[in-house]
């Protein structure tokens, strides 16, 4: 009787170890956020304007910012909308290596990345302004 008890115990503590299910790598990218991702692109794409310029101006220099920072924001503009409305039309079916990543933030092997060094895109056009999303502050208080 006591290894009958025994055996159901330790039966019962590896069914829990082994038991532990996770949602795999690509369960957050759904087609809900990939219909959410297509509109931002839509409406929020010109952002990345007046992101290049301020940039190009802080790292390149006020010419090479209003020229370059010009040229190139409006480039990553157009091609956030052209993505964005490539995406507004297939929403509904997994069309990036059978998932709902975007097709434009891979990075090499690791998809997890947030912004792809070639093209420089992330999967949400850039935010102007105040940043909400920070929970601290640079103040120092006494």
């Amino acid at each position: 009787m006591k290894k009958l008890i025994l055996a159901a115990t330790l039966l019962g503590l590896v069914g829990t170890v082994h038991g532990d299910i996770q949602a795999p790598p690509g369960a957050e990218y759904t087609s809900s956020r990939k219909l959410g991702r297509a509109i931002s692109n839509i409406l929020y794409g010109v952002m990345e304007i007046p992101e290049q310029l301020g940039r190009k101006n802080d790292s390149l220099g006020r010419k090479a910012g209003w020229s370059y920072g010009l040229v190139n924001g409006t480039q990553k503009a157009f091609k956030r909308m052209g993505y964005g409305f490539y995406e507004l039309f297939t929403f509904h079916c997994p069309t990036y290596k059978g998932t709902f990543k975007p097709p434009y933030s891979k990075c090499g092997a690791d998809w997890r990345v947030e912004m792809n060094p070639s093209d420089g895109l992330s999967e949400f056009p850039p935010e102007l302004g105040f940043e909400s999303y920070f929970s601290h502050t640079r103040t120092q208080t006494w």
